[in-house]
């Protein structure tokens, strides 16, 4: 289970790196990335509330393999892509395989976390935003040496892929959490939306830190390939840290807590960054976000997959579809924003975003560190002395 996070994160970070380069290629200016980028938006917008319905039939388990297999194979047709068209096809593709591999792997980490009776998603996250380091200094490395990113990417593909079949062992059954009747698509309760607007400000910051830090540091700021890939990188390391540490620091100070210190330190640490403008202060003001968004998605996960009456797939995918319409819409937003007037000023509405995100905080209330068993769709408990075995093999492995 811990490997299909690394993985996810490894392959993000990867296209981050090239997205710079592919821009040039494709004689993109910012306005057009950015409507470029928004068909990564639809396609996992579409895909997770299917992923959801498939977790509830099927258990999450072939859910997340399927759809790691796909995100990987789709990693190098980014960089294959000969005109604007297949680039934007591409990014559907890309988009949609991300998208349905967040919603299975996090319900399947949902039941991994109430099997231990304590909060271990932020963990999850953590090894997640480790891929992220992982794979920004890799892209960093090879942009600097000059490969052009169709090899890159197609070898990143392939390796990553075999690494995602291999982990795939460690998963729990399908049985777990996967049924035959009941409703597979979670209705959005007021608990679900409050969890879900949470995610939307949080995860639409780390798209702008995706898909907008390296083009701010090389295009505004004039920093050279590395620096600008390091970008993302702090970011990364930054919430990895806060996210290794966001378990028991949300078993001490609980979530609500956590989530508005959180927002305030992204809302300060990246607007003055935004304000001195200069690389260095970036970088500062990157890490400060990252820190400040680590414990926001794994408390909204853990919190959805807990609510009461709802499978926990369709509840993550439910609050997926809202947090990731700001991962994925976000970006594209601030790229015409960007057209209009300047980057520098369309980043400001993730500060803007993040305070939204702190004074949202209660809306998490106990639920996300509750614990409790779900059930799945057809009603039944699932098979806890399977679910408890596997745990306890991954734990020894």
């Amino acid at each position: 289970m811990a490997t299909v996070f690394v993985v996810s994160g490894v392959v993000l970070a990867n296209w981050v790196s090239r997205i710079p380069a592919i821009q040039r290629g494709l004689g993109l200016g910012e306005g057009a990335l950015g409507l470029a980028l928004l068909s990564a938006a639809v396609g996992a917008l579409v895909a997770m509330p299917v992923a959801g319905w498939l977790i509830a039939r099927l258990g999450s388990r072939p859910v997340t393999i399927v759809s790691a297999l796909l995100y990987c194979a789709s990693l190098p047709l980014l960089a294959l892509a000969p005109s604007v068209p297949a680039f934007v096809l591409a990014l559907g593709l890309f988009g949609a395989f991300n998208g349905a591999m967040d919603v299975a792997m996090n319900a399947q980490a949902v039941v991994v976390e109430q099997r231990y009776g304590r909060p271990i998603m932020s963990g999850f996250h953590g090894l997640w935003s480790i891929g992220g380091v992982v794979g920004a200094g890799i892209g960093g490395v090879v942009a600097s040496l000059g490969v052009t990113p169709i090899p890159h990417l197609l070898g990143a593909a392939v390796v990553l892929g075999l690494v995602a079949l291999v982990a795939s062992r460690g998963l729990l059954p399908a049985g777990v959490d996967g049924g035959a009747g009941g409703p597979a698509f979670a209705r959005p309760s007021g608990a679900l939306i409050g969890i879900g607007l949470i995610a939307f400000c949080v995860m639409l910051g780390e798209g702008a830190m995706a898909d907008w830090g390296a083009v701010y540091l090389q295009g505004t700021l004039g920093a050279g390939p590395g620096l600008a890939a390091a970008g993302f990188g702090a970011f990364s390391l930054a919430m990895a840290a806060g996210r290794l540490a966001g378990d028991r620091l949300t078993q001490r100070f609980g979530p609500v807590a956590l989530l508005r210190v959180g927002g305030t330190l992204a809302a300060v640490g990246l607007g003055a960054a935004l304000l001195i403008g200069r690389p260095l202060p970036t970088l500062i003001g990157f890490a400060c976000a990252g820190l400040g968004f680590s414990i926001g998605v794994p408390i909204a996960f853990s919190a959805a997959g807990s609510a009461p009456g709802i499978a926990s797939g369709p509840a993550i995918a439910a609050v997926s579809t809202v947090g990731y319409s700001g991962f994925l819409v976000g970006p594209p937003v601030i790229g015409v924003v960007a057209e209009l007037s300047s980057l520098r000023l369309a980043l400001g509405t993730v500060v803007l975003l993040s305070v939204v995100s702190a004074l949202l905080a209660h809306s998490v209330g106990r639920a996300a560190t509750t614990g409790e068993r779900p059930t799945r769709s057809d009603g039944e408990q699932p098979n806890v002395e399977i679910a408890a075995g596997s745990v306890a093999a991954e734990e020894r492995g």
